[in-house]
């Protein structure tokens, strides 16, 4: 993905768009275009939209109709007036519009007027949609790792919780009942036994679908031995079953390379290609390119529908590699977007493909519709990339039937500038795009054409192509952001599930090693010093149960100086300018706890509901005792605010019960929220 940010990307592609269809009206001899251009960007450049309004729709309702009625400007200029229309609630009037424009022009450009509305429209829509995808990938990553910490904590109680429960009660039965110690720490000690197998097993399990804690293994057991290791991750997480085989791969090429202690050097990368995820290990420490321990390793991969292949080259270094299908499940488009972009797409080719048929003649109708239909389809598939082989025949398509259909077939050669300008880097792109404007003109030319009908053709063909590169390009952009939300969100549920594997292992696991050590003593001891034993069991296992409300991501308080760090890291990250500014106060545990969940909720929606770029997060504490809470944000967006959805009524509810409230207001695109409560509840009532 470029560089530049996604939604300055699809605004500046709106903007070359619109740039487009005003240039064509300003060479016909129409400067009220640029008026009209410059009205359009109020509804597509968010610092300029706190100038909308129905006095705009008037103002460009003038301008249309004061070109086109009184200067004769083409009707299709209007096209600007019915594309405003249709983003706004008087949409029903974007039709009386059309009519108007069939009625005062011929067909051609009232088709234009219409195609123009429609493409304007298309793609403020779309850049509107990417703007909420762009601003909501990082509240989506969270979200995901909430969900996955719940799936955890349910399965974690459902299990180990229980195991942990019926420890500490057969601890106390033990001290309460002596006479039944033996029996009772029989019962203990398998329950400990089956707990400590079961952590085990969970921390082993969140740790399978990913490879990359065997890779960070890998890395640091070569370098205790003195190996030089280098590593080139080229797959993303989580990676399912295929992760656990290729984990136990690296696992058994490291463990063999440290074992002969003769490797100097050792290369490990992961590379992904067509579905399959490959793992490549190479080292200069092997003798042969045989390894019994790959043996059935190799015969799993197999049954998997991958591979697993050896070989040693003639300068003694070992390759290993494994190749498995990714196994992942397939990215989950947005559909309003990808059928909006797809259908305003194809509604654009065929109107492009009607204004060409107007002036085909009557006798040529059926084989330029069906040229055009090849293209149309072409076109459309392009929304899933490109290969030069199609770019060919789209050439080919274009100029062979110049000859036959004459001046209508000048038009298609938009349809080739716009994939020109995706298959390409624009340094190469713009050239050729140049070369296919010219060959337009000369086609004009050679054709008898007048000089201001060829300027028309020459700079249609620009236009046209920056509509069709701009549908396309911002379909590819939702398509490309979605992958990318999902991609972090499954990179949130992957380091979530790493989280509690280590957890489980160090917290969890040591605790219930511990315990059945203990019990397990205690069996062998006397009454009196098994007493003591048992009373450090208990001890353990009421803080293995407070480990596994940790691991489960239960905390027994929210720290507000610990949450306004945490949102200082993740709006930086979202590239979010934060200025924080905390006043040093004693707060009660429970304003404390309530505020850091305003905080956190404040945060979300920064993230989740706007663009923005600047957020300042301040607390002060009046001289009666109040502490205030703000956030305050840029970037909102017309639908920010909304004080009856349920994060806002929560929290107001939260505030009302420490007699506190929640406050909220809006400034042009500022974003301000406002908690406050007393200081002590002490104070409340």
């Amino acid at each position: 993905m470029s560089q530049v940010p996604v939604p300055r990307l699809a605004r500046g592609i709106v903007v070359v768009v619109l740039a487009g269809f005003a240039s064509v009206y300003v060479l016909a001899g129409s400067p009220l275009a640029i008026v009209a251009f410059g009205l359009q960007l109020v509804y597509v450049l968010r610092s300029l939209r706190r100038f909308r309004g129905p006095w705009l729709l008037v103002l460009q309702a003038v301008v249309g109709y004061v070109a086109t009625l009184g200067f004769g400007t083409s009707v299709g200029i209007l096209g600007f007036l019915g594309g405003s229309l249709l983003l706004t609630p008087a949409w029903p009037l974007a039709p009386l519009v059309a009519v108007s424009a069939a009625v005062v022009g011929p067909a051609d450009p009232a088709i234009s007027m219409v195609l123009i509305a429609l493409v304007i429209y298309g793609l403020t829509r779309l850049t509107d949609r990417v703007d909420e995808m762009y601003a909501a990938r990082l509240a989506l990553a969270l979200a995901a790792a909430a969900e996955e910490r719940l799936r955890i904590a349910t399965g974690l109680s459902d299990g180990l919780g229980r195991g942990l429960t019926a420890i500490a009660a057969g601890v106390r039965s033990a001290l309460d009942r002596p006479e039944r110690v033996a029996e009772t720490l029989g019962e203990v000690v398998a329950t400990a036994r089956r707990s400590l197998a079961d952590a085990r097993n969970a921390a082993a399990g969140y740790r399978a679908t990913s490879l990359a804690p065997e890779m960070t293994t890998a890395r640091a057991m070569l370098t205790a031995a003195a190996i030089e290791t280098e590593t080139r991750v080229g797959h993303s997480e989580p990676l399912g079953p295929a992760g656990a085989l290729l984990a136990a791969v690296l696992r058994e090429v490291v463990t063999e390379a440290v074992r002969q202690n003769t490797a100097t050097t050792c290369v490990i990368e992961t590379t992904t290609a067509d579905g399959t995820v490959r793992l490549r290990v190479t080292h200069d420490g092997a003798r042969t390119a045989e390894d019994e321990g790959l043996a059935d390793l190799t015969r799993q991969l197999g049954a998997a529908g991958g591979s697993l292949t050896t070989g040693l080259s003639d300068e003694g270094r070992l390759t290993v590699d494994a190749v498995l299908p990714e196994g992942r499940a397939e990215a989950v488009v947005d559909p309003g977007a990808y059928r909006l972009s797809v259908a305003l797409l194809a509604a654009v080719l065929v109107g492009f493909s009607i204004k060409a048929l107007l002036f085909v003649p009557a006798s040529l109708l059926v084989p330029a519709a069906a040229c055009l239909a090849v293209i149309v389809v072409m076109q459309l598939r392009s929304i899933n990339g490109r290969h030069m082989l199609a770019l060919a025949l789209l050439a080919l398509l274009v100029y062979l039937p110049i000859p036959v259909f004459g001046r209508a077939w000048l038009g298609a050669a938009g349809f080739l500038a716009g994939p020109i300008l995706l298959a390409f880097p624009w340094s190469v792109a713009w050239p050729l795009v140049g070369c296919v404007m010219a060959s337009v003109a000369v086609s004009a030319v050679l054709l008898g054409l007048p000089v201001p009908l060829t300027v028309n053709f020459t700079a249609s063909t620009l236009v046209t192509g920056l509509v069709v590169y701009g549908l396309l390009k911002l379909a590819q952009l939702v398509r490309e952001l979605q992958e990318a939300r999902q991609a972090l969100a499954r990179a949130a549920v992957v380091e979530e599930r790493l989280r509690a594997a280590r957890d489980l292992h160090d917290l969890l696991g040591h605790s219930l090693a511990a315990i059945l050590l203990k019990c397990e003593l205690a069996r062998r001891l006397d009454p009196a010093r098994a007493r003591a034993e048992l009373a450090d069991v208990l001890a353990m296992a009421e803080k293995a149960e407070g480990d596994l409300r940790v691991i489960s991501g239960e905390r027994p308080a929210l720290s507000l100086a610990a949450e306004a760090e945490s949102a200082r890291s993740v709006l930086a990250a979202a590239g979010i300018q934060v200025e924080l500014g905390l006043a040093h106060a004693e707060l009660s545990a429970e304003v404390e706890n309530v505020l850091g969940t305003v905080l956190r909720e404040a945060v979300t929606n920064v993230l989740r509901h706007s663009s923005a770029r600047h957020c300042a997060i301040t607390m002060v504490v009046e001289e009666d005792g109040v502490v205030r809470l703000r956030v305050r944000n840029d970037g909102v967006r017309s639908s920010e605010g909304r004080p009856g959805s349920a994060g806002i009524g929560n929290l107001t509810t939260r505030l009302a019960a420490l007699n506190g409230r929640l406050g909220t207001s809006r400034d042009d695109d500022w974003f301000e929220l406002t908690a406050q409560a007393p200081t002590s509840l002490h104070m409340v009532g």
